[in-house]
């Protein structure tokens, strides 16, 4: 990437909330957002440790979750951030191809992008965009994450301590886990000419991406390994906290990287 501007790179990073909180399509999402995770806080969240304790649930969440490989979160004593961090790990990232379908496509559709590009690098506008849907995505996670731990500390007073600590733990790790889709759907916006096409070739990505890997993959084993190129690849290992830090840290950062790599280069050659 060419030099880029610490100051630039925050403004258009910060422009980002603006967006969120001040356009139509924000809003909305914004709404969607907030009425699922009231239904989520209420129900599997609010009821989680009646459900864990719950003797006849014990015997078949202990069965199932230890033939999935998530028999680590009953142990939690955190009962609610255990089902926050399973909730939160899958639906995060889908969401993310949602919110994030529109960081530079719009622009380049109403003809704005050549009005920025006179203020800022082509990479410091897809990068600061990529840090503002981070920064959105950070915002949201932790208002949920604190909103859980309310609930937490209002069952046991005495698990706040270790429960703040384990959320901003938990809050890395989601961080982590979503950027390469944040990342992917930066490489989208600058193939794609509207949101929704964007927001279609990611799922085709991950559908079609899958069934062809497979095939292959069943004809010669060895192309597993391709599998590694999908963001969300570590998420089922991660969920039973069995990934490591070279699948569950390294493996995203790293398709973050190559993802933000290939946007540059298709942004640069591409038509304002």
């Amino acid at each position: 990437m060419t030099q880029l501007h610490p100051q630039r790179l925050a403004q258009i990073a910060l422009f980002e909330l603006v967006r969120l909180f001040l356009t139509k399509r924000g809003l909305l999402a914004v709404a969607a957002f907030a009425i699922c995770w009231l239904l989520i806080l209420r129900y599997p969240i609010g009821q989680a440790v009646y459900l864990i304790s719950s003797p006849e649930f014990a015997d078949i969440a202990q069965q199932l979750f230890g033939v999935i490989g998530l028999g680590k979160l009953l142990d939690w004593p955190e009962a609610e951030l255990a089902i926050y961090w399973l909730i939160a790990l899958y639906s995060f990232p889908i969401f993310c191809l949602f919110l994030c379908s529109d960081q530079t496509v719009g622009d380049r559709q109403r003809g704005t992008l050549r009005f920025l590009s006179l203020r800022a690098t082509r990479s410091e506008i897809l990068l600061g965009r990529f840090l503002g849907q981070l920064l959105i995505l950070a915002v949201l996670l932790f208002v949920t994450l604190m909103a859980t731990l309310a609930m937490l500390t209002y069952r046991e007073p005495s698990l706040f301590v270790a429960g703040l600590s384990h959320s901003f733990i938990l809050l890395g790790n989601l961080l982590v886990a979503v950027m390469p889709f944040i990342a992917l759907m930066s490489f989208l916006n600058t193939v794609a000419h509207s949101s929704r096409l964007t927001f279609v070739l990611a799922i085709l990505f991950f559908a079609a991406g899958s069934i062809i890997v497979g095939i292959a993959s069943w004809q010669l084993p060895i192309l597993d390994v391709l599998n590694y190129l999908f963001p969300g690849y570590q998420l089922d290992r991660m969920a039973g906290q069995n990934a490591g830090l070279l699948l569950g840290l390294g493996l995203p950062l790293l398709q973050t990287a190559l993802l933000l790599v290939l946007a540059e280069r298709m942004f640069a050659r591409s038509a304002l």
